[in-house]
């Protein structure tokens, strides 16, 4: 079987939480510190907060940010739930608006329209690995003074007309969970150029205490603290980032290469300026003569994985419908979550399994 995903742990991984174990400090300490130090400095920004998930990245940044109970946060609904969570866990409302159709990513256009008085925050998403439009969120960032928090849990090593992933927003937010571009097996990290919001970020992953005066509370905190074993894991694998990030970008090159003349099969659009990172590789299966069901069917019956990210919409599942979402609302999420299927892309993926992909799909 050629998986959809497989984490790659190497001799350096296995030194690196050897040491974390020997040296006795298994929780939050060096390891921690380094890889905040490290990360920052991939991402270009001046500081980097590290968490025990993308999950509590995001609400981290968002608390950091100032939303609060009440306020309004635009984000798009073609994601995983963990962009939407963490609004509502700071009391807020979760806007959804829809996506541009060649990307996936948010629409700057419905950002305009669903701006209120109460909008305090929009997370724009990196989706499968390449950057949102930053230039034009941010110009309607600045004229509403909104923050912007980018959710870069799919794009580590990622650009955009030079600047990196993670530099682009008030804050942005990673995620290290084991089928990211680089792994801790849980865990993320926050990254910005405020100091402001790096302390506060720092409070709130520490139960609301400074680090530097234990036992003095300033607001709600959570345990939100990466652990020296995890950040191990994560040290060793930044080692690797260019090296993983080339081999994804060849893999996709390849794939694009076989399949873009196949009739039904929609290939990734890359923006010009861009480096796609390829968390994931997907195509849209229009007019193909196998449906998508179908043609999933047919690459597992040939041991070739393959996933729907994301078959529903969050807007349409019954927990955000509440809010009064119906089917319609968001036509091209809708219509994109019944086209897209993810085709192995990672850096285990031999040039043997791409010929296979690709003869697969091309005489199915």
């Amino acid at each position: 079987m050629i998986p959809i995903a497989k984490p790659l742990i190497g001799e350096t991984e296995t030194q690196y939480v050897m040491e974390v174990l020997k040296s006795g400090i298994l929780a939050q300490g060096p390891k921690v510190k380094e890889l905040e130090e490290r990360f920052a400095q991939l991402c270009k920004t001046k500081h980097a907060v590290a968490v025990n998930s993308g999950t509590a990245a995001i609400h981290a940044a968002l608390y950091a940010a100032g939303v609060r109970r009440g306020d309004e946060v635009i984000t798009t609904p073609f994601t995983f739930v963990a962009t939407a969570n963490p609004i509502i866990m700071q009391g807020a409302k979760p806007v959804f608006v829809d996506i541009k159709e060649d990307t996936f990513n948010i629409d700057p256009e419905s950002v305009i329209e669903k701006i209120t008085p109460k909008t305090k925050a929009i997370i724009p998403v990196d989706l499968f690995g390449q950057i949102y439009d930053y230039k034009a969120i941010s110009e309607i960032a600045e004229d509403k003074k909104i923050k912007v928090v980018e959710d870069a849990c799919q794009a580590v090593n990622a650009q955009i007309d030079g600047k990196m992933a993670g530099s682009l927003g008030d804050l942005a937010c990673f995620s290290f969970y084991a089928t990211k571009n680089i792994i801790s097996g849980e865990g993320g990290i926050i990254t910005t150029d405020n100091r402001d919001y790096a302390e506060l970020a720092r409070r709130f992953r520490h139960h609301g205490q400074s680090e530097q005066t234990r036992y003095e509370y300033f607001d709600l905190g959570y345990n939100y603290r990466m652990m020296d074993l995890q950040a191990a894991i994560a040290l060793a694998q930044l080692e690797k980032v260019d090296a993983f990030t080339d081999r994804r970008i060849e893999n996709a090159r390849l794939l694009t290469k076989g399949l873009k003349d196949i009739k039904g099969i929609g290939v990734p659009y890359i923006k010009p300026g861009t480096k796609h990172v390829f968390h994931q590789y997907t195509i849209k299966v229009d007019g193909f003569r196998l449906n998508r069901n179908k043609l999933i069917e047919h690459l597992n019956k040939n041991d070739i994985g393959c996933g729907i990210y994301y078959p529903k919409p969050l807007h349409l599942h019954p927990f955000f419908m509440k809010a009064g979402y119906k089917k319609g609302d968001l036509p091209v999420s809708e219509s994109a979550s019944e086209k897209v299927l993810s085709l192995p892309v990672h850096p285990s993926v031999s040039k043997d399994d791409i010929k296979k992909i690709v003869e697969v799909i091309k005489y199915a």
